[in-house]
């Protein structure tokens, strides 16, 4: 019995006519290897964007069923285009969506979960040697309507069909080599990583780095599933490879720098330091479904307090509403927010042995006067909220200050430093 490979082509790979021939052809010298093939295509580099943009154009607030129908259609035009590219080339295939894959979701619009996959049509389809081009990043609920993942979701789409389908491996294909110790934009000298842990990748994908979606890694850490990601753009790209750690290998303190400038902040100020304030204020967050990153709340002084949290750009808005509706009720005095800020991170699996980390990052920032709004950190990572345009300059110093252009695993840090 052959093998079965999962591809999965983003938006930039299928970005016209003449890179849609290309992965076509790319897809059949997979192929000839003796393998199975399901692709999995995001919507045409943009294209997206163009019907946001519409939707903006006609309602600030639409109805999230309709915006799901609406954006679904990107994904939908990709795979017919690469499946009539590869029937061109004496390639068989069929195009499917997400109903037609069998991929079903909660009720949740724009942001659904996977539940379950029927794999039954796609096994059929692939006995009969067929090519399946997936439309990636949506679903159908049960109620048939359909559904979206969120941005970024055909990668989850991808290793989902990977595991559901038994698949060797899942290959994310996107316009660049592989996972970098920083953007190259940003820094000439960022190194890429030949080797990535889950654990690290999932701290990457959670601060910023855009080339894999958290949920995607997730997927895979969950079920073993080894991830290759690499560039469509170029035949020789080796990529990089996300995988357990390990444990024969000494870790690099710090693998990566990220930065995300898709960050707002909310400060409720003068909150009553009262047992079940804070839990009133994030349970009503929870409820619409709004994650919260950092949370910082001051000393209390006469019996109030300052509570502020980060989250997502684009869930401030109506973050907001409810804030200050449970500000309203619990008697703060006031609700700020603040848009310009960026959130910075280190990531590395050597963290977990190495003292010291912190402070050389807390050092290296203070040097250029940058200053740190709030910290958190994990096992693996410290983030720092800083002034937005800071964020390159924090970059560019911090790549420096680990040495990331190198491939020591030391990093700069001495076995004398004192744990942060």
């Amino acid at each position: 019995m052959s093998g079965l490979i999962i591809q999965k082509y983003g938006g930039t790979s299928v970005g016209n006519i003449n890179r849609i021939k290309k992965v076509a052809e790319r897809i059949v010298r997979t192929r000839k290897t003796g393998v199975d093939v399901v692709v999995v295509v995001s919507a045409m580099a943009g294209e997206t964007d163009k019907l946001l943009d519409m939707v903006r154009q006609i309602s600030p607030s639409p109805k999230r069923r309709e915006v799901d129908l609406l954006l679904s259609s990107g994904e939908r035009i990709s795979s017919a285009l690469l499946s009539i590219a590869l029937d061109n080339i004496g390639c068989p295939s069929v195009s499917m969506t997400g109903r037609q894959i069998g991929l079903l979701t909660d009720g949740t619009h724009t942001r659904a979960r996977i539940k379950q996959i029927d794999t039954e049509r796609a096994k059929q389809v692939l006995k009969n040697k067929h090519v399946i081009v997936v439309a990636g990043f949506q679903g159908i609920n049960e109620r048939g309507d359909v559904t979206t993942l969120g941005r970024g979701g055909s990668d989850t789409s991808a290793v989902a069909l990977a595991v559901a389908l038994g698949a060797e491996k899942c290959e994310i294909y996107t316009d660049v080599d592989g996972v970098f110790t920083a953007d190259p934009n940003i820094v000439p000298n960022a190194r890429k990583l030949d080797r990535v842990s889950y654990d690290e990748m999932l701290e990457m994908a959670s601060l910023g780095a855009q080339v894999l979606q958290i949920r995607c890694v997730e997927f895979c850490k969950k079920n073993n599933l080894p991830l290759i990601v690499k560039s469509s753009l170029a035949d020789d790209s080796t990529g990089t490879l996300i995988c357990e750690e390990d444990p024969n290998m000494e870790q690099p303190v710090v693998s990566g720098i990220m930065s995300d400038k898709n960050q707002a902040k909310i400060t409720i100020k003068g909150v009553p330091d009262q047992p079940g304030i804070a839990s009133s204020i994030f349970t009503a967050l929870a409820d619409e479904h709004l994650s919260v990153d950092m949370i910082i709340q001051n000393i209390s002084a006469e019996g109030h307090t300052d509570i502020s949290f980060t989250l997502a750009q684009a869930d401030m808005g109506e973050a907001m509403t409810i804030v200050k509706r449970i500000a309203a009720e619990i008697k703060a005095k006031k609700v700020d927010s603040d848009l310009t800020i960026c959130k910075v991170s280190i990531v590395g699996a050597g963290m977990r042995s190495h003292p010291g980390v912190a402070s050389k990052m807390f050092e290296a920032l203070s040097r250029e006067n940058i200053n740190i709004m709030m910290i958190s950190t994990s096992e693996i990572r410290v983030s720092c909220v800083i002034d937005e345009k800071y964020a390159e300059l924090a970059i560019r110093v911090l790549h420096d200050a680990f040495h990331l252009e190198s491939e020591s695993t030391e990093s700069g840090i001495s076995n004398g430093a004192q744990s942060a």
